[in-house]
């Protein structure tokens, strides 16, 4: 009997995606699906090391697509909670969809399904509440700018609000929890990481506000934000844009970049 294989990927979701399609094609028994963190492995299992392929995480984003937007979404969702084992239990769930015969659900559907909604609601309420009370800062170049620390991987989540709401300006929404942003440069979205230095460390970086009632942004007028200009500080590294669908993720995730 062949070993039961632990399937490691790079920790981007379109990783995930290639690592769930390789499985199903080559009828592995997967007992795990892991990020690539460098730590010792399982004793007595094989390990399977899976390269993300955009094409393959395609297809299983378009076979999950097919049973309805709201599972999609939901299992994206879900998996942007970075919930401890997300990635097995949502390879079990995307094989309850392909492959369970109507009226007869695998065994552990029971179990996973409602703790896969209930992580996909509080990733969809943090989302919210980024979008309603994030307040963005003016830097000396103009690029209008928010450092947020969700308990969740939102970030991709909300470029959509945010280029809608500030869709004639520079903007920048940075994630000091896992180091990685988003920025807008007036015609696409690039994911960026940031080098603050000193600055952001230094505890008056967002002191001393005033909030520019006419633009419903904050200004600082004194501090180290309004005094950098933050394009300098972006790091030169190539991304590619998001797509213009809400939760499209065939981009370079921040693994990659």
């Amino acid at each position: 009997m062949e070993n039961a294989k632990i399937l490691i990927y790079d920790g981007s979701f379109n990783g995930f995606l290639t690592s769930v399609f390789k499985a199903f094609d080559q009828k592995w028994n997967v007992m795990d699906i892991q990020k690539d963190n460098g730590k010792q492995r399982e004793l007595f299992s094989d390990t399977e090391t899976i390269g993300t392929e955009i094409d393959l995480a395609k297809r299983v984003w378009h076979g999950i697509e097919k049973k309805s937007h709201e599972t999609i979404k939901t299992v994206y969702f879900a998996y942007q909670s970075e919930a401890k084992g997300i990635e097995f239990i949502l390879f079990r769930y995307i094989k309850q969809l392909f492959f369970s015969t109507s009226g007869t659900p695998l065994s552990f559907a029971e179990e996973d399904l409602p703790k896969i909604r209930h992580l996909a609601k509080l990733v969809g309420s943090e989302k919210r509440h980024m979008e309603a009370f994030v307040d963005m800062y003016q830097s000396k170049d103009s690029v209008y700018f928010a450092v947020i620390a969700p308990d969740y991987d939102v970030l991709p989540l909300i470029s959509k609000h945010y280029r809608s709401k500030y869709r004639d300006q520079h903007w920048l929404v940075y994630d000091s929890k896992r180091g990685y942003g988003i920025y807008f440069e007036g015609y696409k979205v690039e994911l960026i990481t940031l080098d603050l230095g000193d600055y952001y460390k230094n505890p008056d970086f967002f002191s001393n506000i005033s909030k520019n009632e006419g633009q419903g942004v904050k200004d600082i007028s004194n501090g180290y934000l309004k005094n950098i200009d933050i394009q300098s500080h972006i790091l030169p590294k190539p991304t590619a844009s998001f797509s213009n669908k809400a939760y499209r993720p065939f981009f370079n995730e921040r693994t990659a970049v």
